[in-house]
């Protein structure tokens, strides 16, 4: 790679009408992040001298998204076309710096493609993207000669039948001097089809100039897809997804179905890791050697430790989960909760703001809420931390080696001390001492000679 001053101006001012929809269409998710930020992640990856941000519709609202230091913004009061839009980042920029022109809609985009694209600029005037498309409908066709060089692109609406037939086609991403695009953008015009200026039209102009273009065709045309609409935006995603799960797989993961599993944020794997179908990732994930994640899960913000099993239909959130644990199905782990080594959680039991420590079970229909749990500890089914008492939370504290029966209510502020033993259907309101036998029942009683009561048949006729 050359040595340059890198100035990569993103078009981003476009209104989006076909997305249907009141959200900018640059903001529209892909992966679970806003177009626009992969596009300016893959930017910032060629360690450029400066991003600029061609913004129209609801910029305030991107801006805001978008709250960085390093990132140039720039307003297109009214869009007159690709050319027009570049213009209003020129001002900024150094007559002898090179310029990359990348699309806020066009997320996929590989940073080693792009530097592929400036590579070719070294002995050329002008270096665009393009791709071969079999269906290219609504894409601009490359125009070469009979030496197979490039001369000029055509938008479709103004292109031959014969025109339209080429399934070579402008992705619209190029590079050039700062300088050349001010001189051939002051030269466009809009007689045109749709009364824009075309970026395009810069390549034809360098040809009538004599300059050399380079046409650097990727291969892989989901890096160069554009999103207009929802069905666009699907087809995106997933592509994305696609590409996640390859990652994946080759860095060991077993994907069971890879059409059917949807990362949105960053996966740390290690070996053995199996991901089974409809599994969401989100956020920052960690996953220990031999970890497997059942069908219907969503992790979000969690590390899971070595060789532990999540059960189907589980919900994890803002966890860190021990090695050798057994969670769910149907399990919901909420933030700031911690699991040692070898703990085991069951169907419909959920955690929130706890810890619990090595060897300890909560194994049905259970709530367990801002609690320290100790080690060899069994909860009972159906016990309920009352954690809240509509103002505060409160904090529950449980030994070692405890056992608590069915049925129980944990009033907070409460401790149970080790070994101790909470007999079953017991509203615990003070501290259980260790290795004591606490309960709370009524007396037992039975109504001898009661009758249930009896619907009156004769009521409603």
């Amino acid at each position: 790679m050359f040595e340059l001053n890198l100035a990569v101006i993103i078009l981003a001012a476009g209104q989006g009408k076909r997305m249907q929809s009141r959200l900018p269409k640059v903001l529209h998710s892909i992966g679970g992040r806003p177009m626009l930020s992969h596009v300016v992640d893959t930017a910032s990856s060629l360690a450029p001298d400066s991003i600029s941000i061609v913004y129209g519709h609801e910029g305030d609202r991107i801006r805001k998204r978008f709250d960085r230091a390093d990132l140039r913004w720039c307003l297109q009061a009214e869009r007159l076309g690709t050319g027009h839009a570049v213009m209003q980042a020129l001002p900024g920029v150094e007559a002898t710096a090179t310029v990359l022109v990348l699309y806020g809609d066009v997320p996929l985009i590989r940073d080693e493609t792009l530097q592929l694209l400036l590579a070719g600029l070294k002995d050329h005037t002008i270096s665009l993207l393009t791709t071969i498309m079999a269906e290219p409908t609504g894409y601009g066709r490359i125009i070469r000669d009979h030496a197979g060089r490039v001369r000029r692109i055509v938008e479709e609406k103004d292109a031959t039948r014969a025109e339209q037939e080429i399934t070579e086609v402008n992705t619209g991403i190029l590079a050039a001097r700062a300088g050349d695009l001010q001189r051939w953008l002051q030269r466009t015009g809009n007689d045109n089809a749709q009364q824009e200026y075309y970026l395009t039209d810069c390549v034809g102009l360098a040809v009538e100039e004599g300059g050399a273009v380079h046409a650097e065709i990727c291969r892989d045309a989901d890096e160069v897809r554009g999103i207009n609409d929802k069905l666009q935006l699907a087809d995106v995603e997933r592509a994305y997804q696609r590409r996640q799960a390859m990652d994946l797989m080759r860095r060991g993961v077993t994907v069971r179905d890879p059409a059917r599993l949807d990362v949105r944020g960053r996966v740390s794997a290690g070996r053995d890791v199996t991901l089974d179908v409809n599994v969401i990732l989100e956020g920052n994930i960690e996953l220990g050697d031999g970890a497997s994640i059942g069908p219907n899960c969503v992790i979000r913000d969690a590390t899971i430790g070595a060789d532990t099993e999540i059960l189907p239909n589980c919900v994890i959130e803002g966890a860190r989960i021990g090695a050798q644990c057994r969670i769910g199905p149907f399990t919901r782990i909420r933030p700031h909760t911690s699991l040692g080594h070898d703990v085991r959680l069951g169907n419909f039991v959920e955690i929130k703001a706890s810890r619990i420590d090595e060897g300890s079970k909560v194994n049905h229909l259970s709530y367990i809420g801002d609690t320290e749990m100790g080690s060899r500890t069994n909860i009972g089914a159906g016990t309920i931390v009352c954690n809240y008492d509509g103002v505060n939370k409160h904090r529950t504290h449980i030994g070692n080696d405890v056992f608590i029966g069915s049925d129980v209510q944990l009033v907070a502020p409460v401790s149970v001390g080790s070994g101790a033993t909470i007999g079953a259907g017991s509203t615990i309101t003070k501290d259980a001492p260790p290795g004591e036998l606490t309960l709370s029942r009524s007396p037992q009683k039975t109504i001898r000679g009661w009758q249930r009561p009896k619907k009156d048949t004769m009521i409603g006729r």
